[in-house]
């Protein structure tokens, strides 16, 4: 059902169209990222991203928590797309959409009861250091100019929120985006961009169907994956939706955002999209800057489709 009450979406505006903008530009460099830990092209990442954020801002259970693309969901892709290609990628992705529907409507979200605290927390610790691991790669590729990049970036997204006035206004992390790119094209500073990457779509996603027979054996070769990623994308989505909750001191609905996350994982494997799930750290960035309600996700998924198609 879609949620289109007036407090889920326009009660603070301004707000979270900043949040949406600033996740949207974050979820471009990830959904490539993700497309290579994959075996895929770039493409499958940037319009399963795009669909999945739009999707579940109208059908997910739990306003500004962002959903796309993710490094968890990527690393399940890797034999299946190995062995048997892109194609099946999609069929299984669709399947995965149909497997947490149907786990939504027999409100499996209750056993999310029985998942302590402490295993919320490590969660959350284990993934720090994993992103922290993630960018060692990138730091270690960095000149001089980079260090001092990478420290006013830091001071920015700290100090700036203690600036009267305009500190709280606006998100800390978009003006550290924003300043820290313009002085980089002032300086001619040479440094890596997103384009690096991989190559950028030049067309919109289409609906399609997946390629491949339409019997017993290849159910019997996608199911597996499909299970353990469905499995996997409840568990991730769960624990964020516990986390937000805990940020935000609202309750969101799990059951609707466990058949939200299948809706959109269908919509994604029908325009080319691979299976993905929500994201702790987007949705962190997302509510920490102050988004409450679901525009900040549609903004973002909007927003980070304008911005990689056109610009």
């Amino acid at each position: 059902m879609l949620k289109l009450n007036k407090d889920e979406w326009f009660s603070n505006i301004r707000t979270d169209v900043l949040a949406g903008l600033v996740v949207g530009l974050a979820l471009i460099p990830e959904s490539i990222a993700f497309s290579a830990i994959a075996g895929v092209d770039p493409q499958v990442g940037l319009y399963a991203s795009f669909c999945i954020a739009v999707s579940i801002a109208f059908l997910g259970g739990r306003p500004a928590m962002i959903s796309a693309a993710t490094g968890a969901m990527a690393l399940l892709m890797i034999t299946l797309v190995k062995d048997h290609g892109l194609q099946y990628l999609l069929a299984a992705t669709i399947l995965t959409g149909i497997i947490q529907v149907i786990a939504g409507w027999f409100k499996v979200a209750k056993l999310m009861r029985f998942v302590s605290q402490a295993v919320v927390y490590g969660f959350l610790n284990a993934l720090a250091i994993l992103i922290f691991a993630a960018q060692m790669p990138e730091i270690n590729q960095m000149n001089g100019l980079g260090f001092v990049f990478m420290a006013l970036g830091l001071a920015i997204i700290y100090l700036f929120p203690y600036i009267p006035k305009i500190g709280k206004a606006v998100p800390s992390p978009l003006i550290c985006i924003l300043v820290l790119s313009c002085l980089a094209i002032f300086l001619g500073a040479d440094m890596r961009t997103v384009s690096d990457l991989g190559n950028f779509p030049d067309t919109l996603p289409i609906f399609l169907i997946p390629e491949i027979p339409l019997n017993f054996e290849t159910l019997q070769i996608i199911f597996p994956y499909s299970l353990t990623l469905a499995t996997v994308g409840l568990l991730e989505t769960m624990m964020t939706t516990t986390v937000i909750n805990e940020v935000t001191g609202t309750e969101g609905d799990r059951h609707q955002e466990c058949r939200g996350q299948g809706y959109a994982n269908i919509v994604s494997g029908f325009m080319g999209g691979m299976a993905g799930c929500a994201m702790i750290g987007q949705s962190i960035i997302n509510v920490s800057s102050g988004a409450r309600t679901r525009l900040s996700t549609l903004v973002a998924g909007l927003f980070f489709f304008f911005f990689f198609f056109f610009f």
